[in-house]
């Protein structure tokens, strides 16, 4: 019995250390894929210029540097997405309640 929890206290323990070093750099690695992804499917083409917006850094997602313009090119990515995808979705604009915005963002994901 008193092994039990002695053990359970170390696998806790253990988790961060089987995540490793690169952990940390996790999300860069992932923000670099999205934006091969996205340079795949042109979207500084076809969306980016239509906004006239600059291109994403590597890391753009990865740091939280300006949380408003994140999201709201978040936003921008997903609709733009969401309409590629074959489903009609209204571009959200700047100023719009971000809580309806992701509501609808959601919505549209659900129905896929």
């Amino acid at each position: 019995e008193g092994g039990g929890p002695g053990r359970r206290g170390e696998r806790n323990e253990e988790v961060p250390a089987e995540r490793g070093p690169g952990a940390a750099f996790h999300m860069f690695v992932l923000m670099e894929d999205l934006l091969d992804k996205l340079k795949l499917l042109s979207y500084e083409e076809e969306e980016l210029r239509r906004h006239n917006m600059r291109p994403l850094s590597r890391h753009y997602f990865a740091l939280p540097t300006n949380p408003g313009e994140q999201f709201f090119m978040f936003c921008t990515l997903a609709a733009w997405l969401i309409t590629k995808a074959g489903h009609p979705f209204e571009q959200p604009q700047e100023y719009d309640d971000p809580n309806a915005v992701i509501s609808n963002v959601l919505s549209e994901l659900r129905s896929f």
